[in-house]
C-alpha cells in the first residue's frame, strides 16, 4: 500500500504545534553546588575534570591549555587560579602567559592577568601556590632560568618577578612566604612584604644529596610544615619557625628488609598524606636506583606519627597517581595502568567504586 507524501504532510500539519514545543537549552550555563572534601580534579590533556568521589559522577570541566601545570583552588572566594600559555599561531608565534581566574560555581573565566611568558609546563602540583594572606599567588617559571612570578589576585595585577636560580617548587608558609627545593640539597625561604615584593631570603643547611638520593618534587603539607621524601624512601619533616627553616633528622618509610629487596617509591604522583590521621600513602615498586618514575605495584600505608608501616594494598594493575581526600572518613583515589580511576576507603582500603573513563591523558590528581 502506498501512502502519498501529501497525505503524510496533511497529518503532520493537523497535529497542534504545541505538541512539538521543546524548551530550548541555554548553552554554557553550569551552576555547581558547594563542593565537598570528596570532590577532586583530574588534570587531562584537554582540561581538568571535576569529580565527586562520593558518587563517582563528573561535575564539570575546567577548560585550559596543555601547558597548565596545576590548578590552585580558593574555595572561600569561589575561585580557581591557573597559569596558561598561548601562542598567536596556535603552536608557534608570539607567546602570552596569563593567570586565569575561574569562577567555581559556573566554571567560566572571571578574568586574566598577563604575566611573564616563562611558566613551567610540567604537571606538578606545587608549580603554583596561593600564599597564606590569600592575596598573593606564586607561579614557578623556567626559561630555563628559574624564577617566580607574584600575582595579586585581589587587585588583579602582576606584582613582579623574583629570581630563584637553582630552586623550584612553591611551598607556602605563614602569611606571605614560601619555601623552595634547591639543587644543592637545601631549602630556600623567601618572604614578601605587603605589596608582594621580596622582603627576605634565607637558606637551610644542606640535608640531602642530589646525586645520591634526591627528594621528590612532591612536598606534602603537614599540620605545621611539610614532609619531603627521597627516591630511596627516607623522609624529612620540615617547618619554619621565626623565619628559620628547620629540617628534622631523616627517618625511613620502609624496613631494612624491604630496602634489601629493592622496594622504593615510584610513579608520577606516588605520595599523598591524610593530615587528620597522619597517614602517608606511598606507591611502591621493586627496582634499582633511578627507577623512581616507574609505576607502583602496591601502596604502603605509613603512620608518620609513629613512623612505621601499618598496612598495604596490592594493586591489580600498576598505578602512577594516588590522592587521599581531606575527610574524616577519607577516600583514596588511584589511577591505574588499566586507564581507570579506582576509589577506595582509605582506612579499610576496600574498593568503593570505579570510574571507567576519567578523561583523556590524566597527568595529575588534585584535591580542593
Amino acid at each position: 500500500m502506498r501512502i502519498s507524501f501529501a497525505k503524510v504532510l496533511g497529518v503532520l500539519l493537523a497535529v497542534p504545534v504545541a505538541a512539538f514545543a521543546v524548551e530550548p537549552e541555554t548553552a554554557g550555563r553550569v551552576m555547581l553546588g558547594q563542593p565537598t572534601p570528596a570532590w577532586f580534579l583530574i588534570k587531562g590533556s584537554s582540561g581538568s575534570y571535576l569529580y565527586d568521589g562520593d558518587t563517582g559522577e563528573m561535575q564539570g570541566l575546567i577548560s585550559h591549555d596543555w601547558y597548565t601545570p596545576a590548578i590552585e583552588p580558593n574555595i572561600d572566594k569561589g575561585e580557581f587560579y591557573l597559569a596558561e600559555s598561548f601562542y598567536s599561531r596556535g603552536v608557534r608565534g608570539t607567546r602570552t602567559d596569563v593567570v586565569t581566574i575561574v569562577d567555581l560555581e559556573t566554571l567560566s573565566t572571571r578574568s586574566e592577568i598577563v604575566i611573564p611568558a616563562k611558566t613551567a609546563p610540567a604537571a606538578l602540583r606545587h608549580y603554583i601556590g596561593l600564599l597564606g594572606d590569600r592575596r598573593h599567588l606564586a607561579v614557578f617559571n623556567m626559561t630555563p632560568a628559574q624564577s617566580v612570578s607574584i600575582v595579586d589576585v585581589v587587585d588583579l595585577r602582576f606584582v613582579g618577578e623574583i629570581s630563584t636560580p637553582g630552586c623550584a617548587i612553591i611551598m607556602p608558609t605563614g602569611d606571605r612566604a614560601f619555601a623552595m627545593i634547591c639543587g644543592d640539597g637545601t631549602l630556600q625561604l623567601i618572604g614578601l612584604d605587603e605589596e608582594g615584593k621580596e622582603a627576605s631570603r634565607s637558606r637551610s643547611k644542606s640535608f640531602f644529596m642530589v646525586e645520591e638520593d634526591p627528594v621528590f618534587a612532591l612536598p606534602l603539607e603537614t599540620e605545621d610544615g611539610w614532609l619531603l621524601v627521597t627516591h630511596d624512601g627516607r623522609a624529612f619533616d620540615v617547618n619554619v619557625k621565626e623565619q628559620e627553616i628547620r629540617v628534622g633528622l631523616p627517618w625511613w618509610l620502609i624496613s631494612e628488609e624491604d630496602r634489601a629487596e629493592r622496594w622504593r617509591p615510584g610513579g608520577a604522583q606516588p605520595l599523598t598524606l591524610h593530615r587528620r590521621t597522619n597517614l602517608l600513602y606511598v606507591l611502591m615498586h621493586q627496582g634499582a636506583v633511578d627507577t623512581h618514575g616507574e609505576p607502583g605495584t602496591e601502596i604502603r600505608i605509613i603512620d608518620t606519627a609513629r613512623r612505621r608501616a601499618i598496612g598495604r594494598l596490592d594493586l591489580e594493575s600498576p598505578a602512577n597517581h594516588i590522592l587521599v581526600s581531606d575527610e574524616a572518613q577519607p577516600k583514596l583515589y588511584v589511577f591505574g595502568g588499566d586507564g581507570k580511576l579506582h576509589i577506595h576507603d582509605a582506612l579499610t582500603v576496600a574498593r568503593l567504586r570505579t570510574i571507567d573513563e576519567p578523561g583523556p591523558g590524566p597527568s595529575l590528581l588534585q584535591g580542593l
